[in-house]
């Protein structure tokens, strides 16, 4: 099924998003322990990541491939405009479409960190809303893109930014999941915004990362410019050497944050797994949706 299918079908939609391991350890643990654990969930659909510059391409065509599979559930393709050009791009995509994949989440993506001034290879696309024009001219998938509620960080105003955000809609996205936030309040701007002042109507979809630990989630806010509100940072010293504590206090917080917004009209929440079901099992158990 296509993500507007799916999103058609209906109200609320569960999707979780995972990575390319590194090693052939942890690519088995994802397909023997992770994915089996993480479809007694029943998630719409699984994601699969895009490393910077487009450096796991054929390591996430294998992994959804394998999804597509040894699975009964859809798998999408993360695709970045970084590390292909056009006539690269679409040779990817009749891969995608060979082994059945029908849907892509298409981002501009991140140069690699040792060279943070990468530029698009000839003939590739400098932003995500020319990849998603391009995507749809090929035809086939549905695209979904991402959202930044706090606005994207290299913007300076993330009016501008969610205008930005429209534009993509306006070149075919059919889907918008947004990047990790902890402040339910800037969602619901962004969301308000884009719907009602820019006309945005594909569903908005709200990224979900479950804290796993203290070290971790300052990484990854420190990464994706992600503010942590004061009273999570307080409880997050607290078990600054404790990670259960503070996977268990990120259980906590998840499920307060998607159970508002539900109550306020989200179409759908894509969980940040990192790879392990655990944390998302249980949100989703305490929301009564597992």
């Amino acid at each position: 099924m296509h993500f507007s299918e799916i999103h058609r079908a209906s109200e609320l939609v569960i999707s979780f998003e995972l990575f390319p391991p590194k090693t052939p350890e942890g690519e088995a643990r994802l397909f023997e322990q992770a994915i089996p654990a993480m479809l007694k969930l029943r998630p719409a659909f699984l994601t699969c990541t895009y490393g910077a510059g487009g450096t796991t391409r054929d390591k996430t065509i294998g992994i959804v491939s394998r999804i597509k599979r040894d699975f009964p559930i859809e798998a999408a393709s993360h695709f970045t405009c970084l590390g292909g050009s056009r006539d690269e791009i679409r040779q990817y995509l009749h891969q995608l479409q060979a082994i059945g994949i029908n849907n892509v989440v298409a981002l501009r993506g991140d140069p690699p960190r040792d060279d943070p001034n990468y530029l698009p290879v000839p003939g590739g696309f400098r932003l995500a809303h020319d990849l998603v024009a391009f995507i749809k001219e090929v035809g086939g998938f549905d695209v979904a893109v991402a959202g930044y509620p706090e606005g994207h960080p290299e913007c300076p105003d993330r009016h501008l930014d969610w205008q930005r955000l429209a534009e993509k809609v306006h070149a075919g996205a059919d889907v918008i999941i947004t990047q990790l936030f902890y402040f339910n309040r800037d969602f619901f701007e962004m969301r308000d915004y884009i719907r009602y002042k820019l006309g945005v109507k594909v569903p908005i979809v709200a990224g979900v990362l479950p804290i796993l630990s203290t070290a971790q989630i300052l990484r990854f806010c420190g990464v994706c410019k992600a503010k942590l509100p004061p009273w999570v940072l307080r409880r997050l010293e607290e078990y600054a050497h404790d990670d259960e504590s503070a996977r268990q206090y990120g259980i906590e917080l998840a499920t307060t944050m998607c159970a508002e917004l539900i109550r306020n009209g989200a179409d759908g929440f894509h969980f940040y797994t990192l790879n392990h079901a655990e944390s998302t099992a249980a949100v989703l158990r305490n929301l009564h949706l597992a």
